[in-house]
């Protein structure tokens, strides 16, 4: 940070302590800036209905920190300067309460939007002294002894503001557009006939930019949430999240029946990926598929199928083992090969093939990185979750009895921010 040098015996001068204040504010800008970036980034503010109930809502105290420019006038004696970015911090250090309408339709809803700003100004007129040449002991009142008023503080605030937006018929209304320099906080549905509002009504917008993690509750890496899918859904990124890290698992592939003098094959284990997916947005929904594990195939009926992929969105995928196109239903000891793969991923691990069958014995199942093997015995044994293949089946003590095959496991995602 510049510092300013005064020396002994040297007249004051006014830019000495405006050019201290606006280094000050300059470096804190930058400090900022190394934390959280240019921003915008919001802390408190937060919106509650009244207590009693009325139709109001207040705005807690909080901050904004917004990207601007050091002086877009002059500050003092010192000239303005629209070229030096620098972020900026505006406070409200009092609530703020605003007043809701009803619609007057049938049907109809109004949906508000709040939405903030940086604002700064000059504030706190008042006609200072100045100093008389002329009679020292008489100072004038304001420059040249006219009288006149001038600001005393330049101050930062948060400038909030209510948007309305109202359905033409039944249903919600959308939420207005967010202006241009501002950033939406909330959202908030009042319905016709509607006396009071109360905390179901408001929403936090998916994209408001508010601090959700302070420094002790921060530890190095991810691990401040993991949300672990088994079935196919969807992942809705996390308020206050932008990066996320994935791990799949394709599912494992079944196994055959054994015939009469021929014990089946194990089937291949899923495929493993893990990446690391930054530039989300809070409120986004990425779909989730989680591979479904190979059938079973059964004695004188079904055959087994291939292990199913896993997928998060269109980022990264893990596919599901797959069958020996020389295994048959006649001829079922060829174990299941190739198996599963990563695709996308930072990380790309191929799951294990199955085994040979061997003598009466049915072939092992082959595993998922990370996952186990699965020995066969008489019958087909299920592959290990997550992504294992089935283990094959044998013939039993006489070689000549058939056995039903096993399903695969099925795949995993987990994800974690």
């Amino acid at each position: 940070m510049d510092r300013n040098i005064v020396y002994p015996g040297s007249i004051p001068l006014d830019t000495d302590i405006l050019t201290l204040n606006r280094n000050t504010m300059l470096a804190l800008g930058y400090l900022a800036q190394c934390v959280i970036g240019t921003g915008p980034v919001v802390d408190g503010l937060a919106c509650t209905a009244t207590s009693p109930a009325s139709m109001q809502i207040n705005i807690a105290p909080g901050s904004i920190l917004q990207l601007s420019v050091l002086d877009t006038v002059g500050y003092g004696s010192l000239t303005a300067d629209t070229v030096t970015p620098v972020v900026k911090m505006g406070i409200t250090s009092a609530a703020s309460t605003f007043n809701l309408v009803a619609p007057t339709v049938p049907g109809q809803i109004n949906t508000y939007l709040v939405q903030a700003t940086f604002q700064e100004s000059d504030i706190n007129p008042v006609v200072l002294p100045y100093y008389n040449a002329s009679n020292p002991a008489q100072p004038y009142s304001g420059p040249s002894n006219g009288g006149n008023p001038q600001a005393t503080s330049r101050a930062q605030r948060v400038e909030l503001q209510l948007k309305l937006a109202t359905s033409s018929g039944s249903g919600n209304a959308t939420v207005p557009p967010v202006d241009a320099g501002w950033v939406g906080l909330y959202s908030i549905a009042v319905q016709y006939g509607q006396t009071s509002v109360s905390s179901q009504n408001i929403a936090c917008l998916p994209t408001a930019p508010f601090i959700y993690w302070k420094l002790p509750w921060l530890r190095p890496g991810f691990g401040s949430g993991t949300q672990t899918f088994t079935g196919s859904g969807a992942f809705v990124v996390p308020a206050g999240v932008q990066q996320v890290e994935v791990e799949l698992w394709g599912a494992g592939s079944g196994t055959f029946a054994s015939v009469s003098g021929q014990p089946s094959g194990g089937g291949c284990g899923g495929g493993y990926a893990r990446k690391r997916i930054s530039g989300l947005t809070p409120g986004q929904s990425i779909p989730v598929t989680i591979g479904v594990g190979g059938a079973a195939g059964s004695v004188g009926g079904a055959l087994p199928s291939a292990g199913g992929t896993s997928s998060f969105g269109t980022f990264v995928s893990a596919s599901g083992g797959s069958l020996n196109y020389l295994a048959t239903a006649t001829n079922p000891a060829n174990g299941a090969t190739p198996a599963g793969c990563g695709i996308g991923g930072d990380v790309n691990l191929a799951g294990s093939a199955g085994q040979a069958a061997v003598l009466n014995q049915g072939g092992m199942g082959g595993a998922a990185p990370m996952g186990g093997s699965q020995n066969s015995g008489t019958t087909g044994a299920p592959g290990i979750f997550p992504g294992g293949g089935a283990a094959g089946a044998g013939t039993g003590a006489n070689g000549t009895t058939p056995y039903n095959g096993a399903a695969g496991a099925a795949g995993m995602v987990v994800v974690r921010w």
